[in-house]
């Protein structure tokens, strides 16, 4: 009884043994990419593993909508700043040093836009980063704040130094940023030149389009001044000869002085201005208490710092949002 027991156990035994030598053999064909045809031969198979995609952080919404179209599929862009923080306001969190410190690209628009940048970037320790100023090489405008001379009929201001960083607002300089990102991109993974150059035409092409758009659209209105709640649009204002007559300055949260308000109401009743601009990120206090004194409306006029949660329920975008103010302009300027 007992020896068939034992035997009963040594051939359980070699019975496991061989089926794990089995499958160790057929494991050892999986890892080394073969497999067995009905005739006992080994056929290879060809196993790559999946690209790996670049890691990307960018500083806000415009620099995040450039990168995406060129980056495509070839990249995870991730936004620093949330879409519903101002940006101007917005200081990055330990987290998001971190994030910056594991990425290989990181995106900004530059031009002061971004004033936590330089201390950030003291801390970060990863030499491999590819850090790109979307703005680098254009020609700047400075920023504007209103006159302490308040005697002229006239609304003035004056330069003060800081930079405006608004430059997504014109699309050709949009172009010239999509631009900068494509080059630094292309130095990340330059196996994937091609793809980034590709994808970067097809998007200046529809930026192309935009500024046509603008350029026609706004060649023939009755006015050229239009006056907005902080000065973010004075390259737009430029590109297409208009006049930016802004409330405050380059912050959207400046606060006008008594004398400014007092100027802008002024300027408006002289020059019949029917529409005051404010933003959608901002309060629109300062613009409904002069569009009440002067008998106008308000409307927004969009800086595209960020997308709201009403842009994406719609699936607007940077040139959906660009065609919005484009409306509103026309809208304003032909009253």
């Amino acid at each position: 009884m007992r020896l068939g027991k034992r035997l009963t156990f040594i051939l359980s035994l070699c019975l496991v043994m061989a089926t794990a030598a089995c499958g160790t053999k057929d494991d050892s064909s999986a890892k080394s990419g073969a497999l067995a045809d009905p005739a006992g031969s080994q056929v290879k198979l060809t196993t790559t593993e999946p690209a790996k995609k670049l890691k990307i952080q960018v500083s806000f919404y415009p620099m995040y909508e450039f990168t995406k179209q060129i980056a495509g599929e070839l990249a995870d862009v991730e936004t620093l700043i949330p879409a519903t923080v101002e940006p101007h306001d917005w200081e990055p969190t330990p987290q998001d040093i971190k994030h910056i410190e594991e990425s290989d690209v990181l995106v900004y628009n530059g031009a002061g836009m971004e004033g936590w940048l330089d201390q950030v970037l003291g801390s970060v320790s990863n030499t491999k980063l590819v850090k790109v100023e979307a703005s680098s090489g254009l020609e700047l405008m400075e920023g504007l704040e209103e006159e302490e001379d308040h005697e002229h009929e006239e609304v003035h201001a004056h330069d003060h130094g800081e930079m405006d960083p608004h430059v997504w607002l014109s699309p050709a300089l949009a172009i010239k940023e999509v631009q900068n990102i494509e080059l630094a991109l292309a130095q990340a993974a330059p196996e994937h030149k091609d793809e980034f150059q590709k994808n970067a035409e097809a998007y200046i092409l529809k930026l192309k389009e935009l500024d046509k758009d603008f350029e026609e659209g706004l060649r023939q209105v009755k006015r050229k001044d239009f006056i907005t709640q902080h000065a973010a649009f004075g390259y737009l204002a430029k590109e297409y000869d208009l006049v930016q007559v802004p409330i405050a300055g380059l912050s959207p949260e400046e606060e006008p002085s008594a004398a400014k308000m007092t100027e802008i109401v002024k300027f408006a009743k002289e020059h019949l201005v029917k529409t005051i601009f404010f933003e959608t990120m901002a309060t629109s206090k300062v613009a409904d208490i002069i569009a009440e004194e002067i008998g106008a409306k308000s409307a927004v006029l969009n800086p595209i710092e960020g997308l709201t949660e009403k842009d994406k329920t719609s699936g607007h975008d940077y040139l959906a949002l660009m065609r919005q103010n484009l409306e509103s302009l026309k809208s304003a300027l032909n009253e």
